[in-house]
């Protein structure tokens, strides 16, 4: 390791160590989240993502200590193995107490422009802070095992993840041309399974939002896979392991045994991981 490593690790070392989620606010997080594994390095490197980042409430809302680390514990899951680098071009995260109207405006070919107001439980902007309804937070915390998976923290996260290397487009980064061409072909055919489904109307775990678009499919999907893995690997094996092959979650979800041993798929794109317990 060199000094630039050796001095980093050790100033990580030494946020966490100023900066601990108490216990009994971990264990809260944990209770009312309960798909979020009870993992030391998840507690470790969400207190980290709470030192990089500011919280700002919007529309009166008032913020709490339980609030930004139910978001820090969920935002961290997609990046456990993966590094908090992938989040360095967001640094504010702004809650807003329910889904926000926000006006929206486009020219068609023709050269018309057409203006149009969405509710928005999330939006992920390059460059620019995060927003998030907390409602839709909260809402994450009690899911019918039967719905569609919604969680709007890992989805809005994954965005940022997917803009690491570009535009939004469902390509994370990937450690070379021919893993990125692989990516896209195995997510495309995940994504024209996942429309067939929708189509049919059929079941699935993932939500059918995603079948609008590849960067939205991604998000959706990832939602599934860190909230309902089990049932994800059993929908659709081939798009797990894509995704196991990318996050890497080892044995830190609740996955069935050949999985969590062998989960497949592509190698990661490494990052450098912060110093934080295993």
């Amino acid at each position: 390791m060199g000094l630039i490593a050796r001095w980093r690790a050790w100033r990580e070392r030494r946020l966490i160590e100023r900066h601990p989620i108490p216990d009994a606010l971990w264990a809260q997080t944990l209770a009312r989240y309960p798909f979020l594994p009870d993992s030391p390095r998840l507690r470790a490197i969400s207190s980290l993502f709470l030192a990089r980042k500011e919280f700002h409430g919007a529309g009166g809302l008032v913020l709490t200590d339980a609030m930004a680390v139910a978001v820090a514990a969920q935002a961290c899951l997609p990046v456990l193995e993966l590094g908090l680098a992938l989040y360095d071009a967001t640094t504010t995260i702004v809650l807003h107490p329910a889904e926000v109207e926000a006006p929206r405006r486009d020219h068609d070919e023709g050269g018309l422009v057409h203006e149009w107001s969405e509710e928005l439980a999330g939006e992920a902007m390059e460059g620019g802070p995060l927003m998030l309804a907390w409602s839709a937070v909260d809402a994450a915390a009690s899911q019918s095992e039967d719905a569609p998976v919604f969680n709007v923290v890992i989805h809005e996260f994954v965005h940022l993840i997917d803009m690491a290397n570009g535009e939004a487009d469902g390509l994370p980064p990937l450690p070379s041309a021919a893993e990125g061409k692989r990516w896209i072909e195995t997510l495309t055919l995940a994504w024209d399974r996942l429309a067939d489904r929708v189509a049919h109307r059929e079941p699935s775990c993932i939500d059918p939002y995603g079948s609008a678009e590849l960067d939205e499919f991604f998000a959706v999907a990832s939602e599934a896979f860190f909230v309902q893995p089990a049932r994800l690997a059993a929908e659709d094996p081939q798009l797990f392991s894509l995704l196991a092959g990318y996050f890497r979650p080892g044995q830190t979800l609740d996955l069935p045994p050949s999985l969590a041993r062998d989960p497949g798929g592509l190698r990661t794109q490494r990052v450098a991981k912060p110093a934080i317990p295993s």
